[in-house]
């Protein structure tokens, strides 16, 4: 589709918007500009608009004051990789072959968001994190512009050893700059915050914050000055991204365009801590949501309850540009537009329909023997977590002997394996085998240590979730699910990197730290219950 037949698409929706809607919020008369800002690593409640204490947010707060605040957003599968693969292309990671695993070869065949919307006269750009890591190349072998064309020159310097020098604001003002006049503009806006590692001890010297600030430290580590200091290190970090996302909404305001641009503030999944990033637990997949669309959402300041998941979010994006789904070239999505929550003036549940999301993964980082990965689906519905996870045989975490690699190295790994022999209790639901199914009652128990014995329940759950995942054509359903460990990993130099370390090569896995390496495996002590 032209660029002319495109705008002429979209007057002709907005018109009929303008006709349809009796209400006082004006008619949308141009496709919205586009802000995605997405942190790296930053968990679900770790904001001051969620009532978070040791995190000040004042942009994330403002999208959310003037926009809207979700209390039960969730990615399908907490890394890195596969999460964005899941909100670039509205597909669950099970539908995305090679694209389900963490460094994977993306497929051509699945288009994005942004390459889509690029096509359809936006302006499209990013700057520092994309997709990724891996590699996603054309069928030719040319690089795709996942995200949008780079915007990366400016640096400055950073406020700690532990955060990047990539000046988020001001290469997003250099996109603004370039950014033709008159046409509409979609923005990724990607730190590399809080991911690992942190500075120790710079959220106290540093942010102004004290160990008391933290109310409570999650049963499944020990509540100690390490630990605390580690969880303020992060929130320190979660400050910088939200600063620089501060920046771009003045500079959005600064030229007028505030009013017709959607601002989407999120992370890719939970938090770098033992149990939380790289499970599928509720710290896991669980993420942080606001959005603003001052010219377009109706009620703003509505706190939204219905469950959301990132496949959700290219459609949003495609139906606010104008653009149909079958004009776009992408593959077919089950998510599902938010437009009728943006219409709505309710707050708590908008949508009935919206009551569960379903999760889970296939390979994370390597680690195990034959680079296996550790296969869980997940459905969260109405407060309640069930987990199916295929191979409870395998180290979650990833083997013991190779530095339980699918966590990145920290000072609370650190403390957690240190402790293991004393008190075991958090290594186990850190890095422990678990059981085939789990069940947890997330309103009671959101740190998922009590799992619930009700045969029931897990029946109904487990149904509906393969039913739904069938339907979606998981190959996992079908008895298929060894083809997701049969993708190479596209960093070639980490291939089999079990089989090599144990026969003696020295390998690198600079993620973790090298008293993460148990001396010997080991024995399969405990099964979580």
């Amino acid at each position: 589709m032209k660029l002319a037949t495109s705008f002429a698409m979209v007057t002709a929706i907005s018109v009929a918007v303008a006709i349809g809607k009796a209400n006082d919020q004006p008619a949308l008369r141009n496709p919205p500009n586009i802000l995605l800002a997405i942190a790296d690593d930053w968990g679900f409640g770790h904001a001051s608009a969620y009532g978070c204490k040791w995190t000040n947010t004042p942009a994330f707060d403002r999208v959310a004051r003037e926009g809207l605040l979700f209390t039960h957003a969730y990615t399908p599968n907490a890394k890195c990789a596969p999460s964005r693969a899941c909100l670039l292309t509205g597909r669950n990671s099970w539908q995305l072959e090679a694209a389900c695993n963490h460094i994977c070869f993306f497929p051509p065949k699945f288009k994005t968001y942004a390459e889509a919307l690029s096509e359809h006269g936006y302006f499209v750009g990013k700057t520092t994190k994309g997709w990724g890591p891996g590699v996603a190349n054309d069928e030719s072998g040319k690089p795709r512009l996942m995200a949008g064309r780079g915007f990366d020159a400016r640096k400055a310097e950073p406020p700690t050893s532990g955060i990047g020098n990539s000046d988020y604001a001001a290469n997003f003002a250099d996109f603004l700059k370039a950014a033709p006049t008159g046409k509409p503009w979609c923005f990724w806006y990607g730190s590399i915050e809080p991911h690992r590692a942190y500075e120790y001890g710079s959220g106290v010297a540093k942010g102004g914050k004290q160990l008391s600030d933290i109310e409570r430290v999650p049963s499944y580590w020990p509540d100690n000055e390490t630990v605390r200091n580690d969880v303020l290190d992060y929130g320190f970090e979660v400050e910088h991204f939200d600063r620089h996302l501060g920046r771009m909404l003045e500079l959005i305001e600064q030229r007028g365009e505030l009013d017709n641009t959607l601002v989407v503030v999120t992370s890719d999944h939970g938090m770098p801590f033992p149990r939380a990033k790289g499970n599928a637990y509720e710290a896991s997949n669980h993420v942080p949501l606001a959005m603003m669309w001052k010219g377009r959402i109706h009620s703003p300041g509505r706190t939204i309850d219905d469950y959301i998941s990132f496949v959700d979010l290219a459609p949003t994006f495609l139906e606010s540009a104008g653009l149909a789904w079958s004009d776009s070239g992408m593959q077919p999505t089950v998510g599902r537009s938010l437009s009728n929550i943006f219409d709505s003036n309710k707050g708590g549940r908008v949508d009935s329909a919206r009551d569960h999301v379903l999760i889970g993964q296939e390979r994370h980082d390597v680690g195990r023997p034959h680079d296996w990965g550790y296969p869980i689906r997940g459905i969260v519905k109405n407060d309640k977590l069930y987990l199916q996870n295929f191979e409870p045989s395998r180290w979650p975490a990833c083997n013991p002997e190779t530095g339980y690699l699918n966590c990145d190295g920290g000072p609370t790994k650190t403390v957690v394996l240190n402790m293991r022999m004393e008190q075991g209790q958090y290594w186990q639901f850190c890095f422990g085998k678990r059981p085939s199914e789990e069940l947890y009652n997330l309103e009671s128990d959101p740190e998922c240590v009590h799992n619930l014995d009700n045969p029931e329940l897990r029946k109904q759950l487990r149904e509906q979730m393969t039913a739904e995942l069938k339907a979606q054509q998981d190959p996992r359903m079908f008895g298929q699910g060894h083809i997701f460990e049969e993708y190479p990993y596209a960093e070639a130099g980490l291939r089999g990197f079990y089989e090599r370390y144990m026969r003696g090569e020295k390998l690198q896995a600079g993620w973790v730290n090298p008293t993460d390496f148990a001396a010997k495996p080991l024995e399969d002590e405990t099964v979580a219950k």
